[in-house]
């Protein structure tokens, strides 16, 4: 819908307006007393309903704020003027904020601690938790997202959508889902599809995405991040077990190469430098301890050999 701009009048010129409209009335209820004239108050009390029934017509609008007025069912315009206003009093006004709102996506969860006789040790607290979901593998995660919004357009957060807060809530939990069924949890680094590693590639996605689906109402997204990712509860150990022996097989595959490459070069420079003549079964054993020395865990003991390594 198209939004227009309400113009409206001055509130401090109604409300002088008001007060002399007030004069009015008592000096003719001063004149029906004097005068003894029942039927002259009886004229006057319509204007006494009158008077109280215009205070209707006040407006005070303040900043970030917007008003979608409507009169009788028709749309009349929107107030988004700061101050202090008059107008219609049959004006159906409806308050719309336009500040920049967050919010965190997921499941509100309400829980209390009882003891073991039922007596309430800690009272009723509400917190929400992150949306359980499979991503594109089938592993089932626990995501949440952050989503900074604000309202543009009152007039279609008012008539397109029945309640503009909610339908954001709903749209961005329905699109963290449909993102993170879209990506890996995790995924190596030529690979452009995981939630862990891509991270700003992902919040992109997920502004765009709700971009999409709340323009209807009016509402543009400033930024949205993955605020909590997690493998679910019933697997969270299994996968860091998975994780710890990815990363010991790439750490020690990294000492491996690092110790050959380190033998290679002392090898060549005793050669160069002629300090031993080594025979194939020497220049193994040689090659052995230095790998027994460099990839060890633990401090190597040395060992006395009295003999040669043929007796």
């Amino acid at each position: 819908m198209e939004d227009r701009e309400l113009k409206l009048n001055s509130g401090w010129v109604a409300l002088l307006g008001m007060f002399l409209w007030l004069g009015v009335l008592i000096s003719l209820v001063v004149t029906s007393v004097q005068q003894h004239a029942p039927e002259l108050a009886w004229g006057i009390v319509p204007l006494w309903v009158l008077w109280l029934f215009a205070w209707a017509g006040f407006i005070v609008n303040g900043p970030n704020q917007a008003r979608v007025v409507q009169l009788f069912g028709k749309y009349v315009g929107t107030v988004r003027r700061t101050g202090f206003f008059y107008g219609n009093p049959l004006y159906w006004r409806t308050r719309v904020s336009l500040r920049v709102r967050t919010f965190e996506t997921g499941m509100n969860k309400t829980e209390e601690k009882k003891d073991a006789a039922g007596t309430v040790l800690v009272p009723a607290s509400t917190h929400r938790e992150p949306i359980k979901v499979n991503d594109k593998d089938g592993t089932p995660i626990e995501i949440s997202a952050v989503v900074l919004w604000k309202v543009v357009n009152p007039t279609e957060a008012v008539f397109q959508v029945d309640d503009y807060e909610e339908f954001v809530k709903l749209q961005a939990d329905a699109a963290l889902r449909s993102l993170a069924s879209r990506y890996s949890y995790d995924a190596p680094d030529s690979d452009a599809h995981s939630l862990r590693g891509h991270i700003e590639e992902v919040a992109a996605q997920l502004k765009h995405e709700l971009h999409t689906r709340m323009r209807m109402a009016g509402v543009e997204v400033l930024e949205a991040r993955i605020s909590y990712l997690a493998y679910a509860r019933e697997i969270a150990a299994a996968m860091l077990q998975r994780q710890q022996a990815g990363a010991i097989v790439a750490a020690r595959s990294q000492i491996v190469a690092g110790a050959v490459g380190m033998v290679e070069s002392a090898l060549d420079l005793l050669k160069e430098r002629n300090v031993i003549e080594l025979d194939p079964e020497r220049r193994a054993a040689m090659v052995s301890n230095l790998l027994v020395v460099l990839c060890g865990h633990s401090v190597p003991q040395p060992v006395l050999n009295t003999g040669t390594l043929y007796n």
